[in-house]
């Protein structure tokens, strides 16, 4: 599977849980290993690529970290949208 088509699955498995469950990378990373045969190694690439340019992000809170799509004002604030 080509990386940008591992990057739309993985943007969709967000998408969809979006509201719904906070998702840990881990999860992602199994979700997406487990739909697309993919070694967890590749998911985990992708994922952080998509973290490094802001299409994906880091949350924090109650202890621990989930990954989630950017509000539009966090990607204001960055520096990565006007």
């Amino acid at each position: 599977m080509e990386n940008e088509e591992l990057k739309d699955k993985i943007f969709a498995f967000v998408q969809a849980a979006k509201g719904k469950k906070k998702l840990k990378e881990k999860d992602i990373i199994k979700g997406i290993s487990a739909e697309t045969g993919e070694a967890a190694d590749a998911v985990k690439k992708a994922m952080r690529e998509m973290i490094d340019v802001g299409k994906l992000m880091y949350s924090y809170g109650g202890g621990s970290s989930s990954v989630e799509i950017p509000s539009d004002e966090y990607l204001r604030e960055k520096g990565m949208i006007q």
